[in-house]
C-alpha cells in the first residue's frame, strides 16, 4: 500500500500539512481533499505499486490546467505505509432516546468515538448494530471512568438523573465539553441545584447545539431530533478537534 501525505500546502488548499491516504490497487482509504488532485496522487500511487517503486514526491499547482481553481500549491510524498488506528477523542451521550440515537449517528462518521449509554435495554436496542452501546445502571461511574478530554453529553429521560450526571461531569476539569438538553430555565434549575452540591456550572453547555438568536440570545433552530443531533454535532467537532487553520480551505 502507498502512503500519500501532504508535506506543503501554500495557500488556498483542499487538506492541510499532514493530511493521509493510503492508496491500494483496488483499495482506497482517507482523502487529501478530492478532485484532480487526488485523482492524480492515486493514479501515481498506483503506478508505484505496479512498478514496486518505494518513493516518489509531486508538486502540483492547483490551477486550471488541473481543472482546480483553488489557487495554491500543494507538495506531496508517496512512500510505502499502512494506516495505522487513530485515538480519537470520546463522546459519552446519556440516553438512548430519539434524540441520543440521532446524535450518536451524526457523530459516528466523524473522528469522535461516540458511546450510548443508558439503563434501558429496551431503548439501546433501537440503535443501529455497529453503534457502540452500553447498558449501564449506574452510569455515573461511566463519567469517573473515562479518559481525559472526552466530551459528556446528557440526554436521558429522567431530569433528576440529568442533573446528576451534568454534576458528576462537572467535577471533572478534564473534559473537553459537558452539555446537557433543556431550555434556559432547565439550565436556570441546574444552577440551583450545583450551588447545593458545590459544583461550579459555568462550564455547562445548555441548551446543547444553540445558535445567536435575532436579541442576542440563544436558541435551538429546530427541535426535530436529527437537527439538533446536527447542531451538537458541529458543536462537539468544534471543542474536540484541533484549532483550525487560517489558510482558507477549498473545498472540491
Amino acid at each position: 500500500m502507498i502512503r500519500v501525505r501532504v508535506l506543503r500546502a501554500l495557500g488556498s488548499t483542499p487538506r492541510e500539512e499532514g493530511a493521509e491516504m493510503f492508496v491500494g490497487l483496488e483499495t482506497l482509504q482517507g482523502t487529501i481533499g478530492g478532485g484532480q488532485l487526488e485523482y492524480m496522487a492515486i493514479d501515481r500511487a498506483r503506478q508505484m505499486l505496479r512498478r514496486d517503486e518505494d518513493s516518489a514526491q509531486m508538486d502540483v499547482p492547483l490551477g486550471p490546467q488541473i481543472g482546480q481553481c483553488c489557487g495554491g500549491r500543494v507538495w506531496l510524498g508517496l512512500d510505502r505505509g499502512e494506516p495505522t488506528p487513530q485515538t480519537l477523542p470520546r463522546a459519552l451521550i446519556f440516553g438512548a432516546g430519539h434524540v441520543g440515537r440521532a446524535l450518536a449517528l451524526a457523530l459516528d462518521p466523524l473522528p469522535i468515538r461516540p458511546t450510548l449509554i443508558d439503563s434501558r435495554e429496551a431503548e439501546l436496542s433501537l440503535a443501529p448494530a455497529h453503534l457502540d452501546t452500553r447498558l449501564s445502571v449506574l452510569p455515573e461511574a461511566e463519567i469517573r471512568a473515562t479518559e481525559p478530554g472526552s466530551a459528556v453529553v446528557i440526554l436521558t429521560h429522567d431530569h433528576a438523573l440529568d442533573f446528576l450526571l451534568a454534576a458528576e461531569a462537572l467535577r471533572r476539569p478534564d473534559l473537553a465539553y459537558v452539555g446537557m438538553i433543556g431550555s434556559a430555565s432547565k439550565r436556570a434549575q441546574f444552577r440551583r441545584f450545583a450551588k447545593g452540591q458545590q459544583v461550579d456550572s459555568a462550564r455547562l453547555v445548555c441548551p446543547i447545539g444553540a445558535l445567536p438568536g435575532p436579541d442576542g440570545g440563544i436558541r435551538h433552530p429546530d427541535k426535530r431530533p436529527a437537527v439538533i443531533a446536527a447542531f451538537t454535532a458541529a458543536e462537539l467537532l468544534v471543542r474536540l478537534s484541533a484549532p483550525a487553520r487560517t489558510e482558507t480551505p477549498c473545498v472540491s
